[in-house]
């Protein structure tokens, strides 16, 4: 190990290279993790993006290694940042996609996968007092990402729990869902974990609001049956610490170790988190009043990763009995605080 920043870093276990690549998003740069055994695979290969395309080339070409030599590629979970360039590389590879079913059935029908995505969203603005010009805006900047990913063929799906042959090492997988629907993780016999987005050293990932990977309706679904991803998101984390993990590959970021203290930072977090905006709970506040209370200069860009926050803490408070949602004459949803919790705020 060595230390710096105060933090302890992981040495990378044999034949496991990291490349930075750029992207378009507040993120920064994506971890795209190459495992240099048999097949020879990459994970995450980023957004589909000129500079993208170089900084894969050029790492790789570091390695004395081609994309053309590449034989699978290891896609974690569906967003933009980790699974656009994927198709580029298997047209110029000929390598095999693998990926978990839920995930594979997100990319191998791409176009109504976000068509979908982007109805729940603008829905569930609407039901939790977005206006209408910020649900505008937040539509079409969605809609124009479109452009850093296309579909592609998953030829080598895994489910829960059975093995994945990667660089070399032997992967169990493991469904991880709360940050998207699709979060899958992939541990060898060395604790070695391939981790995506599931968990970072240096940023919390936020259980965005995403519609699941499934056939209902997704207006329906943002009225009746939204999913709790933080609620989710925690269980995910729980499950994780469970296992015995010797060194992390994160999404973004260097590989780290001791996941367990990571996780139990993450949930105290969410619990300060979850009383601050307990406290804003003063009446009945609609999701957007509770944005405005708590960021009020915050650009529009950012108003849907806002919802999803305030959206997953509320969560915690109404499985927690300490809030509870009224339906108004217009459909918008207002939180009430329930007598319980006055001690929850404290």
């Amino acid at each position: 190990m060595q230390r710096a920043a105060g933090t302890l870093r992981a040495v990378l276990p044999d034949g496991v290279h990291r490349l930075e690549l750029p992207t378009p998003f507040a993120i920064g740069p994506v971890s795209c993790w190459v495992l240099r055994g048999d097949p020879l695979t990459v994970v995450d290969p980023g957004p589909l993006r000129d500079k993208t395309r170089v900084a894969l080339d050029d790492g790789l070409g570091g390695l004395g290694l081609r994309v053309e030599d590449v034989e699978l590629v290891v896609l974690t979970h569906q967003h933009h940042d980790h699974v656009g360039l994927a198709a580029e590389v298997v047209r110029r590879s000929g390598a095999r996609v693998a990926a978990t079913p839920r995930l594979a059935a997100y990319l191998g029908d791409y176009e109504r996968a976000v068509e979908r995505d982007d109805a729940y969203a603008v829905a569930m603005m609407a039901r939790h007092g977005i206006d209408d010009d910020a649900r505008q805006t937040l539509d079409d900047i969605s809609r124009s990402f479109r452009r850093y990913t296309e579909g592609v063929t998953v030829d080598a799906v895994v489910a829960a729990g059975e093995r994945l042959v990667a660089g070399g090492r032997t992967f169990t997988v493991f469904e991880r869902p709360g940050h998207s629907p699709t979060d899958t993780i992939f541990l060898d016999e060395e604790g070695v974990l391939v981790g995506g987005d599931h968990l970072l050293e240096k940023v919390s990932s936020n259980p965005i609001a995403h519609v699941p990977i499934d056939d209902r309706d997704p207006v329906e679904v943002a009225v009746r049956d939204r999913r709790r991803a933080l609620v989710e998101y925690i269980a995910s984390m729980r499950a994780t610490a469970d296992l015995d993990v010797a060194v992390v590959l994160p999404g973004h970021g260097v590989a780290f170790t001791d996941h367990r203290d990571l996780i139990a930072k993450r949930e105290d977090m969410h619990a300060r988190r979850a009383r601050r905006i307990l406290r804003s709970v003063n009446g009945a506040r609609t999701a957007a009043d509770v944005i405005g209370l708590l960021w009020r200069n915050l650009p529009v860009t950012q108003s849907y990763l806002a919802l999803s926050e305030v959206l997953g803490h509320i969560d915690l408070l109404e499985r927690d009995g300490v809030v509870r949602a009224v339906e108004r004459d217009d459909g918008v949803i207002v939180w009430e605080r329930l007598p319980t919790a006055s001690r929850a705020a404290a």
